[in-house]
């Protein structure tokens, strides 16, 4: 979008933003004049940085209805809140022109209405020469591996620059080298100011968002070391939802007991919702990634029946910040498809699909180290068996999963989906959902491979009833009982995708004996429960 763009849609939307701010500081007034004084004993310490600029998208409604509601519980809601401390934020990089300041006065115009009559601690910033001394000139290697005062500073940063470069291989040259400095500065900033908002607030609990990008990685770090219990907070699985855990929230850790067992009523629940999915009928964060599905073509199908059998790779976004958790056989998704790629040649008779991520593509954050490029560079499409799909072409890839011998996956959701449907699965990644068998998943990369040439020699490969027992499981937890939902307080805003705005509720609605959503994450940031819907 050039910049006359972007200047008409500020204008054109300038109405709409203002409306959603007025309403925000209506309740936040009412919060504040109906809030009975804190009690001493209970403190929480909110920081969710990295979940805007302006406007407010889910992650940061969940922090602001969150902290509203334990204010009115009586509970000391303290909001770490930035002014101007880093020297460059996640969202305000430029990520083609490092240089370039981050919007902070845009920031703390929006901060103003975020926590109007709410309390504040200001990370502000402070003199790091020595440090910038020392990182002046330090190479991309010394950067990834920096350590400083105890502080794995590189460590903490590489899932933020891995993440708003787009690449998961970062590029060594001044541009990267001059962001990672910059960002290493920001995060010490960060932890400094952290130690010492510990020691004055003493909180019961720290909520964070997300937790992987480097200004809530950076908290989450040290209030680990004090010792300090952390929530972080992702988006649901179902629109409007979110997930809380006192583990990471990237790495989705759920405990479903062997017990769990779904009844008639639940499984009819879940067909239902999942004949929707299948359609292509949903949304992640806010973002509906199909606008339309369309069936295999003739085509296709044709040069299928030219070979014995199918068999679907899909792909995942490379610098999702779920990727550091799934990287336990191979070092990298690329690293996998360089594996598999070796294992397609050897074996013409098999019709490979691979499936870029729908999210490669999506405007603003489309990836710099694609499947696309990947393919590119490896000279794939040339393979008389190979079908590479991108990233924006909508054909079903359920349609694909029902013809396939198997399917192949790093650590995409839809391979939880595909073992619901009966498919056999092999899966590549540590995954969601791979804390359960739901899914063929060796456990190392000899093993993957073995079983990858066992499963393509086979006559047959039959999926076990034991995965798509657990997969149902898995997904019915996902979607009723780990995904809270907030739809009876906000809704899309219908300016950005992915933001919201609030709906009219009553200020009584926030209290948690009016909201099961408010009650359990009262009970988990309070109580230590897990953050789960109760059973019906």
């Amino acid at each position: 979008m050039s910049i006359v763009e972007k200047t008409k849609r500020f204008i054109r939307t300038k109405p709409a933003r203002l409306t959603i701010n007025r309403d925000i500081q209506k309740m936040a007034r009412a919060v504040a004049k109906n809030a009975p004084k804190p009690k001493d004993s209970k403190v929480v310490l909110s920081f969710n940085a990295s979940t805007r600029l302006s406007g407010m998208s889910l992650n940061a409604a969940f922090g602001l209805l969150t902290g509203w509601s334990l204010r009115l519980q009586g509970v000391r809601v303290v909001n770490a809140v930035c002014r101007r401390a880093m020297a460059r934020c996640v969202l305000g990089t430029d990520k083609d022109d490092v240089y370039k300041m981050p919007p902070c006065q845009s920031c703390l115009q929006q901060s103003s209405v975020f926590f109007n009559r709410s309390g504040v601690m200001w990370l502000d910033p402070i003199d790091c020469i020595p440090l910038a001394k020392t990182l002046k000139d330090t190479s991309l290697y010394k950067l990834i591996n920096f350590h400083y005062e105890g502080l794995p500073l590189g460590e903490l940063c590489l899932p933020s620059m891995r993440w708003i470069l787009r690449r998961h291989h970062l590029q060594d040259d001044e541009a990267t080298r001059v962001l990672y400095r910059y960002y290493i500065l920001s995060a010490y900033k960060v932890a400094v100011q952290f130690i010492d908002l510990f020691s004055q607030a003493h909180p019961d609990a720290l909520l964070v968002f997300n937790g992987m990008q480097f200004p809530e990685a950076t908290a989450r770090w040290v209030a680990r070391q004090e010792g300090i219990p952390v929530v972080s907070h992702e988006v649901g699985l179902r629109p409007l939802s979110a997930f809380f855990t006192l583990g990471d929230a990237t790495a989705y850790p759920v405990e479903i007991s062997d017990d769990f067992q779904l009844t008639p009523e639940q499984n009819q629940r879940l067909d239902e919702y999942l004949s929707n999915r299948f359609k292509g009928n949903f949304s992640m964060a806010g973002v509906a990634f199909w606008p339309e599905m369309q069936g295999l073509s003739a085509e296709f199908l044709e040069k299928m029946g030219g070979f014995k059998q199918v068999v679907p790779i899909f792909t995942n976004v490379i610098f999702d910040t779920s990727q550091p958790h799934a990287n336990v056989i191979f070092n990298n998704m690329f690293r996998w498809l360089d594996e598999v790629l070796a294992v397609i040649k050897a074996h013409p008779e098999t019709l490979f699909v691979i499936r870029a991520h729908p999210d490669e593509s999506r405007p603003g954050k489309a990836s710099r180290e694609s499947v696309a490029d990947w393919v590119l560079k490896n000279g794939v499409e040339a393979l008389d068996n190979v079908i590479f799909f991108s990233p924006d072409e909508y054909f079903s890839s359920y349609e694909m999963i029902n013809k396939a011998k198997f399917v192949m996956i790093y650590n995409s959701t839809i391979g939880l989906e595909a073992s619901v449907m009966g498919a056999p699965v092999l899966c590549a990644g540590k995954a969601r959902f791979t804390q359960l068998k739901t899914v063929f998943f060796p456990s190392s990369k000899a093993a993957y491979l073995q079983t990858l040439t066992d499963f393509l020699y086979a006559e047959d490969v039959q999926a076990l009833e034991e995965h798509r027992e657990n997969a149902r499981r898995f997904l019915y937890y996902q979607f009723y009982r780990t995904s809270l939902p907030f739809d009876q307080f906000i809704e899309p805003d219908n300016v950005w995708a992915g933001y919201v705005k609030l709906k009219e509720f009553e200020l009584q609605d926030l209290l948690p004996e009016n909201s099961t959503t408010l009650r359990v994450i009262t009970e988990g940031l309070l109580e230590g429960k897990d953050f789960l819907l109760p059973e019906e």
